[in-house]
């Protein structure tokens, strides 16, 4: 099991389109089943219920604390620098620590 998620890939990118999102996290929750009716005509199954097993795929709420700018070299893109929001959540702040009880809490108070 993995705390956080894992974007496997992203799509290619447009030069030409404004900045936008590429991504989203999501986690696979689980799997079910589900019973469908099958509309293939010409098909032995044709008008007939079938079970098919589904995964459930679950997104919580994403917010956005900052994003990454790329520049391109010979090997690939390299990061070229973070720019972080003006105002952090607590909510945010603790999950760069590890032990957020006995830390000083000085995560992100020198970056302008």
């Amino acid at each position: 099991k993995h705390r956080f998620g894992k974007i496997k890939s992203f799509p290619k990118d447009d030069p030409s389109k404004a900045p936008h999102f590429t991504a989203f996290m999501s986690y696979k929750a689980g799997m079910s089943h589900i019973v469908r009716d099958v509309d293939r005509p010409g098909s032995k199954l044709h008008k007939k219920e079938v079970a098919e097993s589904v995964s459930i795929v679950e997104t919580p709420p994403m917010v956005v604390v900052g994003f990454v700018g790329y520049v391109e070299t010979p090997r690939g893109l390299r990061a070229l620098t973070s720019v972080w929001a003006g105002h952090l959540s607590e909510e945010v702040k603790r999950r760069f620590y590890k032990t957020w009880h006995k830390s000083k809490k000085k995560a992100f108070t020198k970056y302008q």
